[in-house]
């Protein structure tokens, strides 16, 4: 018999748990179907919003040589980039406010690791069927069927693979162009290398590390426990209706009968089938508990559903629902199980103070670019020439202003300037920028000498547009006098 300090010597504490290649069993119900909805809805717009026109260009365009992003008829520039950042807090916030209702909902639902994950194993699935000829498969000796079955999911996955890397660069050089230069030799260094890192990047990450990467590599499993509180909704176990599990057997004769009606009376709804943890895509038990590498799909509440319903007991054994709910009641007692989590998990003060910052940062967002300004100047003395004298006895500035014209449309902008020593334009003062172009605009500023002005002098430039004199930029600058 072993005794407690030999256990103890053998004991040790095991940094990663090596469970071997998972083949999750098939199974349909509500969230699968969910799953598959995420699935067809994500990728339509992955895969069809590069070929989508605004008038004659891509309607999502990221056009880093340009500096410029298009985002339908909106025109973003490198000085929105206070735009950028906010919609990278509100997807935060949007994430912290789902996470500390319903878990990792996310992961389970729209994480792209997940929804390629999810379209692999299909192709496997299809390829080399379920999940135990698949484990066969990889049993098996070598041979000509093995190699044809493995070589035909590969070129599958290389298919998609390879087409996912061609859309995701075609959001940066327009799609059309791209597939036009897929050529030999006539593909941009850059965009060659961002096809083939990409293709590499989806066939490895959905095809061999699949939920390793939730388990191990993905920081957000680490720290979600964080956000987590007893009414926080996720997919659980409830063990009060469970416990304890056991396999129920079909009796033969009256007597038998009466041994297992009143040894099923002592047993809970459980009945030890193991199937949620084979249709599992992590391969966890979710009778142990809340774990951190349960990505909530709900996979196992599907696959306990269909058993509850054909040995006759109410379905929800697993369902979502939260640490408190279950203490409270059983979910026979509750008229909306799901409906009533969610309530109490959005009630809590952490929910509310998530659910604020999101609804603010989002009005926020809205008004920055309803009010975003059509025009931005930029002033630029010239640095070679701090002034000039004319043969007038006048002193001249000269200044280079950058004129943005943030629409689609050829604009015309006047140029007026005020301040001190009265200062006027030396020269044109009108000037016609293209569309979504940048125009650097020189302007000479001249004024008369006075001995009661000296050094610098505060002035001021005011730029209005000719079709909209309301839409007009006033930037400050100095002139300089002897």
């Amino acid at each position: 018999m072993q005794t407690a300090a030999n256990r103890a010597q053998g004991a040790r504490i095991e940094l990663y748990r090596k469970t071997g290649k998972i083949h999750p069993r098939s199974v349909t119900g509500s969230f699968n179907g969910w799953r598959w909805a995420m699935v067809w809805f994500t990728q339509i717009l992955f895969y069809g919003g590069a070929w989508l026109n605004w008038g004659e260009r891509q309607a999502l365009l990221f056009d880093i040589a340009e500096r410029k992003f298009y985002v339908f008829g909106l025109v973003l520039w490198p000085q929105d980039a206070l735009l950028f950042a906010l919609l990278l807090i509100i997807a935060a916030t949007a994430l912290f406010l789902v996470t500390a209702v319903a878990g990792r909902l996310f992961c389970g639902f729209a994480c792209p690791q997940t929804v390629y994950t999810s379209v692999f194993r299909w192709i496997e699935t299809r390829i080399e069927g379920d999940h135990l000829a698949r484990l066969r498969l990889d049993q098996s000796p070598p041979s000509a069927r093995k190699l044809g079955l493995k070589g035909a999911k590969h070129l599958a996955w290389l298919a998609i693979a390879g087409w996912t890397g061609i859309t995701f660069v075609g959001y940066f050089t327009p799609i059309r162009e791209l597939l036009t230069n897929l050529g030999p030799g006539e593909l941009g260094p850059w965009e060659g290398f961002w096809v083939f890192f990409y293709s590499l990047f989806t066939y490895v990450q959905a095809g061999f590390a699949r939920e390793m990467v939730c388990l191990h590599m993905c920081p957000y499993a680490r720290f979600q426990s964080v956000m987590f509180d007893h009414d926080t909704v996720t997919i659980s176990y409830d063990a009060a209706r469970g416990e304890p599990r056991g396999r129920r057997g079909a009796a033969k004769s009256a007597t038998q009968a009466l041994a297992v009606s009143a040894t099923s009376t002592a047993r809970g709804d459980c009945v030890d089938c193991t199937l949620c943890v084979q249709v599992c895509p992590t391969g966890i038990d979710i009778r142990d508990g809340l774990q951190y590498q349960c990505i909530n799909c709900g996979l196992c509440a599907d696959a306990c559903d269909d058993v509850m319903v054909r040995v006759g007991s109410p379905t929800g054994l697993i369902r979502m629902a939260s640490e408190h709910e279950l203490a409270i009641a059983p979910a026979a007692q509750v008229e909306s199980p799901a409906r009533s989590a969610y309530r109490g998990a959005l009630r809590r003060p952490r929910a509310v103070a998530y659910a604020i910052a999101l609804a603010a940062f989002s009005i926020l967002g809205a008004w920055m670019v309803a009010n975003r300004p059509a025009l931005r100047v930029d002033v630029l003395r010239d640095r070679n020439a701090l002034l000039r004298e004319s043969v007038d006895g006048s002193i001249e500035n000269a200044y280079t202003l950058k004129l943005m014209n943030l629409r689609e449309a050829p604009r015309a902008f006047r140029v007026a300037v005020d301040g001190a020593a009265g200062v006027r334009i030396i020269g044109d003062d009108t000037f016609t920028v293209d569309a979504g172009r940048v125009l650097p605009a020189t302007v000479t500023v001249a004024a008369a000498p006075a001995a009661e002005r000296r050094g610098s002098q505060p002035i001021r430039f005011h730029i209005e547009a000719l079709d909209d004199p309301a839409a007009e930029v006033t930037e400050h600058s100095t002139f300089l006098l002897p």
